[in-house]
């Protein structure tokens, strides 16, 4: 029986040198691996993987899915090297997607964001959301790249941002328009009065002065939500983090629709400023929003009438 810890220490070690970064991934096994060790002297078996992966009683199945799934792809790795190892077999608990419907972000609903965080409890969590929540609606960047950025990954010289290592292992530099500058300036002289010498290089610091943690600022952004009063649309449309990456994207093209310029060649450049693998991505983030493709069918129309 070969020792789990290792192994995952290994299989993680494997599979972030594809390119993978597995946080959550590497929190659920650590989880299963605990309840194996209780529950099964070690022995990784079918019923002990669906036993941990229906936790909690009550839960979402597509929940229960994903961690079935997170355990099926270690029991893989696992059946290789000890052939006792039992692999949960794919049409057991499958995967449903039901992917989200995007949540898009009106100006005053964005502000309204802005101003929920005045609530927080320490000057430099209501400076630093309240930078943060303006820095993903005008780049669309991703929430963990907001996370990871360094004070250096601001060039105000020359006008950039640069996101190191995105998803698939992208990095990417992003021209800022000159008032988003002003206000990262802005941002830095106030958090270093708040707190010098922080503990990590990062952009955006805890109270503690580290990098700010996924899931705490999670928890946050529930509470601004709340504060802010904005209301699901619909079971599938909740008012994300994330959305406010579709929101940037769907602004960007409605921007160029009114500005009547071609639309067409600009999409693989916002494709690229979005960090996508490819076009098609971003087409997903377009697909969702009425006024855009009222605009869309309205161009469509006048081409139509000029050709005939």
């Amino acid at each position: 029986m070969i020792p789990l810890r290792p192994a995952l220490k290994n299989y993680l070690t494997m599979r972030r040198a594809l390119g993978y970064k597995l946080q959550r991934t590497e929190k659920l096994l650590a989880q299963f691996i605990a309840y194996v060790e209780a529950t099964s002297a070690g022995l990784v078996t079918i019923d002990v993987a669906v036993g941990w992966a229906t936790l909690p009683i009550g839960g979402d199945e597509s929940w229960w899915a994903a961690r079935l799934s997170v355990v099926r792809s270690f029991a893989h790795y696992l059946h290789t090297l000890d052939d006792t190892a039992e692999v949960p077999p794919a049409d057991l608990m499958p995967a449903r997607t039901h992917r989200a419907v995007p949540y898009l972000y009106s100006d005053d609903e964005v502000l309204a964001l802005v101003a929920a965080a005045a609530i927080l409890d320490f000057p430099l969590r209501v400076l630093t959301y309240q930078t943060l929540i303006p820095l993903l609606a005008v780049t669309g960047i991703r929430i963990g790249e907001a996370i990871r950025l360094d004070t250096k990954d601001v060039d105000f010289e020359n006008g950039l941002l640069t996101v190191w290592l995105g998803k698939f292992g992208k990095s990417r530099e992003l021209p800022l328009h000159p008032s988003t500058l002003y206000a990262l300036g802005q941002f830095l002289r106030r958090r270093n009065r708040l707190y010098p010498g922080p503990k990590a290089p990062s952009l955006f610091i805890s109270t503690a002065g580290t990098r700010l943690r996924y899931c705490n600022v999670h928890w946050t952004w529930l509470r601004l939500v709340q504060r802010a009063g904005l209301q699901p649309r619909s079971t599938v449309c909740r008012p994300r983090i994330h959305d406010l990456r579709h929101s940037f994207a769907v602004q960007t093209v409605i921007d160029a629709y009114r500005s009547d310029v071609d639309v067409a060649p600009r999409l693989p450049l916002l494709s690229t400023y979005l960090g996508h693998v490819h076009p098609r991505h971003t087409y997903w983030y377009l697909s969702a929003a009425p006024e855009l493709l009222t605009l869309a069918g309205q161009r469509l129309e006048r081409s139509l009438e000029q050709r005939s």
